[in-house]
């Protein structure tokens, strides 16, 4: 059975910390790209950050840059977001998925959420 299990959202304040983690279970997480995705009230889920299966590569949505990092722990099964500076236009639902595509097909999987809400 395929699980993503995100944790690690909660309330701070503008300027705050938070590390989010996803623990993945029931498929080959090292062969998978890792994403966290967002989505705002009244807006569109969006993507926020994506690593490579290894780890080699990484991606930002400008909203984020240089403030939000992303990273992996193949031998636990578990990716991170670590969130720093945090302001109140990140308040979001955040979504941990991985991603796999090979020639002709294509894997996803998503995981139930974690809520950060930014606020004083």
């Amino acid at each position: 059975q395929v699980q993503l299990v995100e944790s690690g959202g909660e309330l701070v304040q503008p300027g705050g910390s938070l590390r989010l983690s996803c623990l993945a279970s029931g498929f080959p997480f090292s062969n998978y790209a890792m994403r966290w995705y967002r989505q705002g009230p009244g807006k569109e889920r969006e993507l926020v950050a994506g690593i490579t299966s290894i780890g080699g590569s990484t991606y930002y949505a400008d909203s984020v840059k240089g403030r939000f990092s992303i990273s992996r722990d193949n031998t636990k099964n578990t990716t991170f977001l670590q969130m720093n500076s945090l302001k109140p236009e990140d308040t979001a639902m955040y979504y941990c998925n991985a991603y796999r595509r090979v020639p002709g097909r294509d894997w996803q999987y998503w995981g139930q959420g974690t809520q950060v809400t930014v606020s004083s």
